[in-house]
């Protein structure tokens, strides 16, 4: 049995924030950051700053803090984007057509090797740079080499079958932009992403500013 290692998701959630903000920093020419510097820009308290960057394993120095370069190595490392990550996208409406022109993955890592859609008007076509495959294919296209990851951006009728053809070709982690929980066998990650829940965000807070009612939502 592998080890259980309980990690912070707030935490995951902003390393790529930390990541970008970095990227513009080097751009700038600049060598160094402190945690202080690097929460004013975020807009975080210093001490969420430091508990984040501690999680890495850096180690800053004094005065001086950490290495820019280093430091972005090691937020890499930690979010599991050093490496090359390949998936296939599934689903190329609105929706996934804009995930596939979405242009900062190679910052990640991610590489969108294959696409796949069940509309007869849109297999064939080539759409940013992508040809679009019948899903009916998938087996045949993938199963010799199955990518990390299915990015599923499909009707929410649909996506149950289509999260099954996925794992029918060994594909273990699924990205599910579908408004529904999919079902997977055991030792098959879904994250699920729910576009309603950052808007359900932002409109409580909104809601509270405009009746005057001061409550702090992370």
């Amino acid at each position: 049995m592998g080890r259980i290692k309980v990690q912070n998701s707030p935490t995951i959630r902003r390393m790529p924030s930390y990541l970008h903000e970095l990227l513009r920093i080097r751009l700038e020419g600049r060598s160094h950051i402190s945690t202080t510097e690097l929460a004013e820009c975020m807009g975080i308290e210093l001490i969420v700053v430091r508990k984040d960057i501690a999680l890495t394993g850096i180690a800053g120095r004094r005065r001086i803090g950490y290495e820019v370069n280093e430091l972005i190595t090691y937020i890499k490392d930690y979010l599991g984007w050093s490496g090359r990550i390949t998936a296939t996208l599934l689903g190329v409406g609105a929706l996934g057509s804009a995930i596939l022109g979405y242009d900062e993955f190679p910052v990640y890592g991610v590489q969108i090797e294959s696409v796949f859609d069940s509309d007869p008007e849109k297999i064939g076509k080539v759409i940013r740079g992508h040809e679009v495959y019948d899903i009916a294919t998938i087996g045949q296209r993938l199963s010799y080499s199955p990518p990390d990851m299915a990015i599923i951006c499909v009707p929410a009728v649909h996506a149950q079958e289509v999260a099954e053809q996925a794992v029918a070709v060994g594909i273990k982690y699924i990205w599910n932009f579908s408004n529904i929980t999919l079902k997977v066998p055991s030792g098959v990650i879904v994250q699920r992403e729910v576009i309603a829940g950052g808007l359900a965000m932002l409109t409580v807070k909104m809601k509270n500013d405009k009746a005057g009612i001061y409550q702090k939502i992370e």
